[in-house]
């Protein structure tokens, strides 16, 4: 089964999807790092199938041996005019460029099937969107999900777009629709993970304190490549990582920089506690705005799911406080809060790692979509 993943970023969709025994045949991202860690951890493409560049630039209409021979193309859009207010269509909106390049990719590849995915406040422009589908020759549902109800221990809100060539399946697209659904109805979640299932076995970190020198690694403040000396495992571990054994190593296990201030404020607030708590009302750089930044500091309770990862970790940890450790947490956690598997390894610079993390699909829900899109297409 082949797909096309367009903004592929570095590649929780494809890793699932993967994982479901889809070929990846084209994968593009405009940003250089993502396209390095995608690079990296598929070492059996080339030059030709992972490309770095805008696809406003439409270099997939050069791979024209693709058309009408994919099962599958993906990706996620940025929609800058989604909002209720925006009364223009998403196609004609000026800032809504690359949305407009993937419905004419659509159009240019004719896959048999398609998956779009958001962020929940493009749901208000669902209608605006399948019409625009349906003028091409697709049609399907919207679905708006939350990743926890399918064993990621994350409270994340996603919009998908589930879209099947008319033409193909003959305009049933009703039975599709039911097909893929009841499928993917079967991943619904039968395990509770929580925010410890996701964290637990890895070493023991402190807060860096040494200030402009990210690239320093240390046992205090981990490393990027390490063996990993536990023997520990989970059955939420075994889930992501497809195997009952620890991986041998560990990557983008690092703590980043944090003044002593934040540093106090972390070992005094206990789990669940935010920026309101009196504790450290003494230190709260913002307890004059408590009412608009309640949550700028926040430590996450270990017994519950976590709040959704996001790429605005890049800049500070604060608001995902590790729950019996007074730091942020590492790349490496918050990528297993992604359910992304232990042997995958993100490159570039550290806080891109946070970027690449915080703006994926999670592998495991991207392995169910696939294997409900493969119910659909083969039975």
């Amino acid at each position: 089964m082949k797909f096309v993943d367009l903004f592929c970023g570095s590649g929780g969709l494809s890793i699932g999807l993967e994982r479901a025994n889809f070929n990846c045949e084209l994968a593009i991202d405009f940003d250089s790092s993502c396209i390095e860690t995608f690079k990296f951890n598929h070492p059996k493409l080339d030059d030709f199938q992972v490309i770095n560049e805008d696809i406003s630039k439409s270099s997939w209409k050069s791979y024209t041996h693709l058309k009408n021979d994919l099962d599958l193309l993906c990706g996620g859009p940025p929609c800058q005019g989604f909002s209720t207010a925006n009364r223009q269509r998403l196609i004609n909106d000026p800032r809504n460029m690359l949305y407009k390049d993937f419905i004419k990719s659509v159009n240019f590849f004719k896959p048999k099937a398609v998956l779009m995915e958001n962020v929940s406040g493009i749901f208000n422009k669902k209608n605006q969107i399948i019409s625009d589908f349906n003028s091409i020759g697709y049609d399907g549902i919207c679905l708006k999900i939350n990743v926890k109800d399918y064993n990621i221990p994350q409270n994340r809100v996603r919009v998908l777009f589930i879209m099947f060539n008319k033409k193909y399946f003959k305009n049933d697209i009703t039975h599709c629709i039911s097909i893929f659904l009841d499928k993917l109805n079967t991943y619904k979640s039968i395990h509770n993970f929580k925010l410890k299932d996701a964290i637990e076995h890895l070493p023991k970190l402190s807060a860096k304190n040494i200030k402009n020198n990210t690239d320093f690694e240390s046992e205090d403040f981990g490393y990027t490549i390490t063996k990993n000396l536990s023997s520990g495992i989970n059955n939420y571990i075994s889930l992501i990582n497809k195997s009952n054994k620890p991986f041998h190593l560990i990557y983008n296990h690092k703590s980043r920089y944090n003044n002593e201030r934040d540093i106090q404020i972390f070992s005094l607030l206990n789990e669940g506690e935010d920026s309101s708590s009196e504790k450290i009302s003494h230190l709260n750089p913002y307890k004059n705005r408590n009412h608009i930044f309640k949550d700028k500091y926040y430590k996450l309770v270990s017994d519950k799911i976590s709040k959704t990862i996001t790429a605005h970790m890049k800049f500070d940890c604060n608001m995902y406080i590790h729950p019996s450790q007074s730091r942020g947490l590492t790349p490496r956690e918050a990528a297993r809060i992604q359910s992304y598997p232990d042997y995958f390894l993100f490159k570039g610079p550290f806080t891109k790692w946070y970027m690449q993390i915080g703006n994926s699909v999670p592998p495991l829900l991207s392995f169910y979509l696939g294997q409900s899109f493969k119910k659909v297409i083969y039975g």
